[in-house]
């Protein structure tokens, strides 16, 4: 089932059936869904009984097939850490697979890998090369497109330009900025759309979760990133960071670098440049996008700063998004940010 904000979606994508492009480019916003919406709409593709408004029965064979993870004429291609997270265990590569040391028996593994590799590839043109077993289309789903590496992303451009009869490519992606201007060429792009607060809000009451429209506005208006953060075991460190972030020249960089040493780089990383981006806004406009409930001490902390230095420490943290994965020390990575961020105010 699809996701009751995509309705409109749906019907409007319903248009392109008389003339469906070989491959379609589902872009938008990340944590609103993509990736069900081109499962649903590629159940739609290979149901053998679909419904007046494309939608799957959900009762057929090839319905049950897809559900239970084994349709001959469908791949999802993701991955492999990715794979590993969401349980999708055929889509992960034999790479993936732990590497045993010599003597060492089962120390020494080596990370799933967070790109769609070549090998990843040349699988699949094998699949899209052979005949369709159940007579009717072949069905692609690729996710996320950015996560081609680039010998992954030129393996794939000669298919995406001239597929084999019957075979679609559904494509989504979050970043759209960070494809290939050839893979993007090749595509239909269909952006999707942000839901509606209203309709978001009440869809996360509906799962249980409070403060639905604070999460939603930290989330930037995503419904599934909102849930996952209502779930989330740091959001105690997070709500101490953002108080220590409304100190302004008070902040504890040393004390920020002791308590989140422990935590992700990108997590604490993306909680400052949603402040940061609060800071622009209240400064700018009056109104925070991702912390309204915090818009006293962002007004205060932005009525401090300097704009230069502020710029400055933009860049800094941007540049140290660049390498987020790969820190020497979480602890001194923390303990620079949080001073840099301080001196703001000096």
């Amino acid at each position: 089932m699809i996701y009751p904000w995509q309705t409109d979606d749906w019907n409007r994508l319903q248009q392109l059936r008389a003339h469906w492009p070989h491959a379609l480019l589902l872009h938008g916003q990340g944590g609103i869904g993509k990736l069900r919406f081109a499962q649903h709409l590629a159940q739609g593709l290979l149901c053998e009984a679909p419904q007046a408004n494309g939608e799957p029965c959900g009762a057929c064979v090839a319905c049950n097939w897809l559900t239970q993870g084994n349709h001959p004429d469908y791949r999802i291609v993701l991955p492999e850490a990715l794979a590993a997270e969401a349980g999708f265990a055929a889509a992960a590569s034999e790479e993936a697979k732990p590497e045993k040391a010599d003597g060492d028996e089962g120390k020494k593994t080596r990370a799933p890998s967070k790109e769609i590799k070549i090998e990843q590839v040349r699988a699949l043109l094998d699949f899209v090369g052979v005949g369709s077993h159940r007579g009717g289309a072949r069905v692609v789903v690729l996710y996320p497109a950015e996560a081609l590496n680039v010998a992954a992303a030129n393996a794939l451009l000669k298919t995406l330009e001239e597929p084999p009869a019957g075979v679609v490519f559904l494509m989504v992606s979050a970043r759209i900025d960070r494809l290939l201007p050839t893979i993007i060429s090749r595509c239909r792009q269909w952006p999707m759309t942000t839901p509606a607060t209203d309709v978001a809000a009440t869809w996360l009451a509906q799962q249980g979760v409070d403060d639905a429209r604070a999460l939603l506005a930290e989330a930037g208006g995503a419904p599934l990133t909102a849930l996952a953060l209502a779930s989330d075991d740091s959001r105690a460190l997070r709500d101490w960071t953002l108080k220590q972030l409304a100190a302004g020249p008070n902040c504890d960089a040393f004390a920020c670098g002791e308590a989140l040493q422990k935590l992700p780089v990108p997590l604490v990383l993306g909680w400052l440049q949603r402040w940061l981006y609060d800071l622009l806004a209240e400064r700018t406009a009056g109104a925070p996008r991702y912390f309204p409930a915090a818009s006293a001490a962002l007004a205060r902390c932005a009525s401090a700063i300097d704009a230069n230095a502020f710029a400055r420490f933009q860049k800094t943290v941007t540049r140290q998004r660049a390498v987020e994965n790969h820190p020497l020390n979480a602890r001194l990575v923390f303990e620079e940010l949080f001073l840099g961020y301080r001196d703001l105010f000096a």
